[in-house]
């Protein structure tokens, strides 16, 4: 007899993958363990959360979401608030979230996991009632991803996009003043990058970008200070050698609220890896254990 079925959506932007040949082989993996899956393909970011919605109002307790950071991100922020639990398909390029928990990148595997039933809850950033799963940022970085993205409509690959975007980035080099308040503690700075992290992320050695934990019950925030290009470029070098903390022009603190001001009245923003635009200021909180995931089971407590 099969067991209650399970809700999955699929970006089929996401990665380079055949999705209807991925949907055939999980509809066999699934049905192998006596598990019905109610398989959808999403072609765009509206469609993902339409379907998430649709999912949401199901009886089905269990919301697969199929895709990258962003789709990660446009399911859970639909089901959060509801007694759905999430489970992960790490389907895109660099898979963040999943590798944090972490959820195998291999879709046997990662729908084993899903089978498997194991739970943990984690914590959500939250910035001017939006949510993120592993971390928003302004200055840089939000512009990186945006000229990636041109670079690609050009014909370029991820990768090769990524490179000509810094390479473009890096000429106009943007910077940002502003007025925080992290816990009740101010200061300002001029800045080229504000990085709020779901969390403390590793700023040193190999393991940069990695975070150990996701339920600490903490933001965290990074700042570099006045830094030019080629003192960016040293604070990289430091990031990957160590020494990185004790820098002069690198601020990393943790933090349950934190408040950004700025002139401007609108603020590009990078949260799990897509682009929008928010009017300041900006309000940050840390929400604890407040989603549930499908992890493997030596993780459940991650």
């Amino acid at each position: 007899m099969l067991q209650e079925s399970i809700e999955v959506i699929i970006n089929v932007g996401s990665g380079a993958d055949d999705k209807k040949e991925m949907r055939k082989r999980l509809a066999e993996i699934f049905a192998a363990s006596n598990r019905k899956a109610n398989i959808s393909l999403a072609r765009s970011g509206e469609e993902v959360v339409e379907l998430a919605r649709r999912a949401g109002r199901s009886d089905s307790r269990i919301v697969v979401a199929g895709g990258g950071d962003g789709t990660i991100n446009a399911v859970a922020s639909v089901i959060i608030d509801t007694d759905k639990t999430l489970g992960v398909l790490p389907l895109g390029t660099l898979n963040h979230f999943a590798k944090d928990l972490p959820i195998p990148l291999d879709l046997e595997a990662a729908a084993r996991t899903i089978i498997a039933g194991h739970t943990t809850q984690v914590d959500v950033g939250e910035v001017n009632q939006r949510i993120f799963l592993n971390n928003s940022s302004l200055g840089l970085y939000p512009w990186l991803v945006r000229e990636r993205e041109n670079q690609q409509r050009l014909g370029f690959g991820k990768w090769a996009g990524f490179f000509w975007a810094g390479i473009t980035v890096l000429r106009r080099y943007p910077f940002l003043d502003v007025r925080l308040n992290a816990d009740g503690k101010d200061f300002s700075s001029r800045t080229p990058l504000v990085f709020v992290g779901n969390n403390e992320y590793e700023m040193e050695s190999l393991s940069v970008g990695a975070r150990s934990c996701l339920n600490a019950g903490n933001l965290s925030l990074y700042i570099t200070r006045d830094t030019g290009r080629l003192g960016l470029m040293r604070l990289a070098c430091r990031a990957l050698l160590g020494g990185l903390r004790n820098d002069k022009n690198f601020i990393a603190l943790c933090a349950k609220e934190i408040w950004i001001e700025t002139k401007h009245r609108r603020l590009r923003m990078a949260m799990d890896g897509e682009v929008t635009v928010m009017q300041p200021p900006l309000h940050y909180r840390i929400r604890p254990l407040s989603l549930r995931v499908l992890v493997p089971v030596e993780n459940e407590t991650k």
